[in-house]
């Protein structure tokens, strides 16, 4: 069975620091990242990154610069470090897991809430 599992979130003042850790398990997992969804707005991609060293990464322009995302294939899990956090980048957090065995599905945590006051 295939498990997402997300961690950290928060509330923190604005222009402070987040980590999210994502640990997935159950399966053999190509691509990974972090979307996250705010109240009255569409799912968006925060952060991706493809498997095995040097893999590549993606970013929303929104994020380029303040966060970073990590991944530690021999634990199917990825953090994201974010920094310089501002209001705007208060939302729901998601993380994905695509499952290679299955035709690429996409698994998809909880999500945790990241919460920056002004």
């Amino acid at each position: 069975q295939v498990q997402v599992v997300e961690t950290g979130g928060g509330l923190v003042q604005a222009g402070g620091a987040l980590r999210l850790s994502c640990r997935a398990s159950g399966s053999i997992f190509g691509l990974m990242g972090w979307y996250r969804q705010a109240p009255g707005s569409q799912r968006e991609l925060v952060a991706t990154i493809a498997p095995g060293n040097g893999g590549e990464e993606i970013y929303a322009d929104a994020v380029k610069g303040r966060f970073t995302i990590d991944r530690y294939d021999g634990e199917n899990t990825i953090d994201l470090q974010m920094n310089a956090l501002k209001p705007e980048d208060t939302a729901v957090y998601y993380c994905l897991a695509r499952s290679l065995p299955e035709g690429n599905v996409d698994k998809w945590g909880q999500g945790t809430q990241v919460t920056v006051s002004s």
